[in-house]
Order: C-alpha cells, then structure tokens, then sequence
C-alpha cells in the first residue's frame, strides 16, 4: 500500500532490486529492514492475500493498535525464516536487519498469547511464561542467523534493540527493561555469536544522566565479546528539539569514534527525514564537520 496506495497491487516493479541496483552502483550497502512480528502499523488497515495475518489468523492480534503475529507459533517463526531465506536467496542483500520490536511493547492489557502459551504447557513445557517467551525469540534470531549463513555467507545479520537492556545495567542507568517488557535478551544474541552487529538505540543525549549516551555505548560495546561491531543508533529525528541540537550530535558522533579500537565502528541515524528536509542546515554539517571526505 505505501507504493500503490492499495495493499496487494502490482507497483510495475521489483522495489528491492530496483533499490539494490541503485545503492549498489554508489557504493551504499543495502541491508533489509525486517520486523519479524509486527504485522501492521494499524489494526483498522486491510490485508489481502497472501499476508501473513491472512495466512496465519489464528497467531494474528490487534495489540496496542498494531497488528501482530504471536512470536508463540511455530508455524509464524517458519514463515519468517522462509521469508529471510527468500530474501537472502534472490536478493544480493548486503545485511539483514531486525528492528527492537520483539514482542510489542506492552500497554495496560496482556499480549493475548493465551492459545500458544497452552499448547506449550500442555506438551510439557517447564519453563515460566516471561522464559517462555525469551526463549520463543531466541530460538528465532538463532534460527535467523543459521538460514542467513546458509544461504550467503557475506550476508550480515544485525539487529537494533531498544537502547536500555535493564535498570540498573550499566549503574545508574534507569528506564524501560527489554528484557522484562519485551523479552529480549541482545547480549545472549551476540555472546552466541549469532549476530554480526548489534546497533543499540541510544536515542538519548549526552547529558540526561539516567539514560546518558557515553555510559550506555560502553556498556553495549563490552556485550560483544568476538569482535562484532556496535553501530550506536542516534535520534536524528529530534535535531533542533531540545538538547538534541548539531553540537550534541558532535559530542555523540565523538564518544563512538573514540571506542572504535573497542568494536564502535560506527552509527546509524534514524531518521532520513531531517537530511531531506535539509532540517538546521543538516546537510553541510554531514559534509563538512561529520564525515568531511
């Protein structure tokens, strides 16, 4: 629907391959953007066939005003491995990407996985519901990462987690628990060595002391322990809105090129709006003061 307006029309082209001819003839690495579980950004938005919410509406709830597939169902986490393998498979894809929605961020309501969560215990499952659920989306991004190696080697597999794991880790660090809230566990992905990158949301600025920039990347950095590389992800979006103004990005842009011989290797900026925009003379800042050529 985003390229036709309607979900389910031919847009006369292959919109991947015709991005990848473009990227790659500039020298831009192309990585797919995936988020494994979220299957609509409206549960009031139509799908046709052969949408996963179609195929699958038994796994399939409206949450927190998304559409959702229920990370329980086997026959969801096949779907999506079948996807990525597709993808990796036709597609000269340079990396695959998972988003930090895991199992969505909670509202007041309980994710209605009621039905999966039985099937689990009735076939003997032993572990508590919060293990469960780690453990459901464990076993996909290990399962990811097994397809991807399979079918390219040089294709990388990252994901970009929410930018606090827990409370208190690193000390004095306060905020939303991932690992609670949305049953991921990052550092476990990467200490497997499932991952090639991990790119944490650090969407903070330096001087809010309860979720500060500097300590945050360090202690992302330390969770890599085989040479993986940490990309910080900057909220470019709120350039010009608050303390998120150019000489914070600097200072940013500063801290991870001084953690680069620790594995920082780089940053990705979310989002492109402002550089289209040309918001604060964005632009010139990029050319001349953060990536001078």
């Amino acid at each position: 629907r985003y390229l036709t307006g309607t979900q389910g029309e031919d847009p006369g082209l292959d919109p991947l391959d015709t991005l990848l001819a473009l990227a790659h003839a500039r020298g831009l690495e192309v990585h797919a953007w995936i988020n494994p579980y979220r299957a609509g950004l409206s549960a009031a938005n139509p799908t046709v066939q052969p949408h996963m919410a179609q195929r699958f509406p038994e796994h399939t709830h409206a949450y927190g005003g998304l559409l959702w597939m229920d990370p329980g169902s086997v026959e969801v986490q096949d779907h999506t491995v079948a996807v990525v393998r597709d993808i990796v498979q036709r597609y000269p894809v340079d990396g695959v990407h998972l988003d930090d929605y895991f199992y969505p961020y909670p509202t007041d309501d309980p994710f209605p996985d009621d039905a999966t969560w039985q099937a689990y215990t009735d076939g003997g499952g032993t572990l508590d519901r919060a293990d469960w659920r780690r453990h459901n989306v464990d076993t996909l991004v290990e399962r990811l990462a097994l397809a991807i190696a399979d079918e390219d080697p040089d294709c990388r597999f990252g994901i970009s987690p929410f930018g606090i794991y827990r409370p208190g880790q690193p000390e004095g660090i306060s905020g939303f628990d991932q690992y609670e809230g949305l049953y991921a566990d990052p550092p476990r992905w990467v200490q497997e060595g499932w991952l090639d990158y991990l790119a944490p949301q650090l969407y903070w600025p330096t001087s809010q002391t309860a979720q500060a920039f500097g300590p945050l990347l360090t202690w992302w950095v330390d969770q890599a322990p085989h040479g993986e590389h940490t990309f910080a992800g900057l909220y470019l979006s709120k350039l010009g809105s608050g303390a998120y103004t150019v000489d914070e990005f600097e200072q940013q842009l500063r801290l991870t090129r001084a953690a680069r011989g620790r594995g920082a290797t780089g940053n990705l900026w979310f989002s492109a709006r402002p550089l289209l925009d040309d918001r604060d003379g964005i632009r010139q800042v990029f050319a001349e003061r953060f990536y001078p050529s």
